[in-house]
């Protein structure tokens, strides 16, 4: 990285055809270190989003990289909210996934909205109710607004995904 980076020709922003720049293949990948170099060049866009306009931070986010998110939500010119092209975010990702750091780490954020859905209207809240998440919906339901009577398009609700996958502790 430091070989090609150290010369004039090379452009560290460059996309592939898919639109994945080395920052987003970094991110996604969980390479802190090379994440941390190509975020102090001038010319790399932290937010550059692929063709499915997900970006380095989604996928970081989706991926669990809790060590990579925070590189980026110390930054202003990243939007931690920023949904790809079927409305997913990056805390909807992290939550359905049970990747509970990184979901502390967007919930701590104003600009970061939980009850958001996507497109198939799936949310944060019963996504991680639905796939057994426990910690991650406890932390969901912290958050003021996370909805836990919403529904998702099809009707299922927090409690009904909760249902699912229960274990009983009385």
């Amino acid at each position: 990285m430091k070989l090609l980076l150290g010369r004039n020709d090379v452009n560290p922003d460059k996309p592939d055809r898919a639109g994945h720049t080395p920052l987003w293949g970094a991110a996604r990948e969980g390479h802190k270190e090379i994440v941390e170099l190509l975020l102090g060049l001038n010319d790399v866009n932290p937010d550059k989003p692929d063709h499915h306009l997900r970006t380095p931070l989604w996928w970081a986010a989706r991926e669990g990289h809790d060590e990579i998110v925070k590189l980026f939500l110390r930054r202003d010119d990243v939007n931690p909210d920023k949904p790809d092209r079927s409305g997913r975010t990056p805390l909807l990702e992290a939550a359905a996934r049970g990747h509970e750091p990184v979901v502390k780490l967007l919930l701590r954020r104003d600009d970061v909205t939980p009850e958001k859905p996507d497109k198939d209207g799936q949310r944060p809240l019963p996504s991680a109710a639905h796939n057994g998440h426990e910690g991650v919906v406890r932390l969901l339901l912290e958050r003021e607004k996370a909805g836990p009577n919403e529904a998702n398009l099809d009707g299922k609700t927090s409690l009904r995904g909760a249902a699912r996958k229960a274990t009983w502790e009385p």
